[in-house]
């Protein structure tokens, strides 16, 4: 990834930090984005050790035109952009069965998890246009592929990144720029691990009953999630294109 540019939204914590953390270990100048700009200082003081030229931008994944001002910069700061990283967006809340949702709560769940993955990707094509190739990858969940109960708009959300990933795979191949899509279940080392466990409900008893289904016997880190990504993300998978790919340590085999 020497001399690669590389934006990861939602960068500052979790999936996103170690994604950006294992590119920048393997060259690339890491450009993090987030709300927070208390966790994006805390992201740069890692970052930078890796890699001194790492910056910080605070903007907001969901709005197009935050995401549009911060591809500007990048590409002032930087020269160009050669990879878009399309991770965080949190949801409101997490699993929930469908009958107990309101019609608002179903609402915000589709805009918090679907709007803030793609405006990012479409904020960055031009630059990667620009630049005459490029790679995308956006962060997923399995259960698009394998839906449990309490995850219909979880699932549903999951699902259309899945179908968005193949759809622009086949319109951006003209650029010479590859889409592809990560899907996780449980993931170690991220802030959401903390929040499901730490008190009672239907998540916590609804992924207690996961943990204990994983065939090798724990669920993935965060940092094994990164390393998937790091490779799609570099030219080692110039020939991988339009795919999802499950990091979920065996607990669900198959899927579209």
């Amino acid at each position: 990834m020497d001399g690669k540019v590389a934006l990861v939204t939602g960068g500052s914590r979790g999936i996103g930090f170690a994604i950006a953390q294992t590119l920048a270990r393997r060259g690339a100048q890491v450009i993090v984005t987030g709300r927070d700009p208390a966790h994006g200082e805390e992201a740069l003081s890692t970052l930078r050790a890796l890699n001194p030229n790492a910056a910080f931008e605070a903007g907001e994944a969901g709005d197009h035109a935050a995401m549009s001002a911060i591809v500007e910069r990048v590409v002032q700061r930087c020269g160009g952009l050669d990879v878009l990283v399309s991770a965080g967006a949190a949801g409101p809340f997490g699993p929930k069965p469908f009958a107990e949702m309101s019609a608002e709560q179903i609402e915000s769940s589709f805009n918090a998890r679907l709007l803030p993955r793609i405006f990012p990707v479409h904020a960055a094509l031009p630059a990667l246009r620009a630049r005459g190739a490029g790679s995308v990858i956006m962060v997923t969940t399995d259960a698009a592929r394998h839906p449990t109960p309490g995850e219909a708009v979880i699932g549903a959300v999951g699902a259309a990144i899945l179908l968005m990933t193949k759809a622009l795979a086949r319109e951006f191949s003209r650029w010479n720029i590859r889409v592809n899509s990560v899907a996780l279940t449980l993931t170690t080392d991220t802030p959401g691990w903390d929040r499901i466990f730490s008190k009672p409900g239907f998540e916590n008893r609804l992924f207690s009953k996961a943990l204990e289904r994983f065939p090798q016997g724990r669920a993935p880190s965060a940092a094994e999630v990164a390393e998937v990504a790091a490779f799609l993300a570099s030219d080692a998978a110039s020939q991988v294109n339009g795919q999802t790919v499950s990091v979920n340590g065996g607990l669900s085999f198959g899927g579209w």
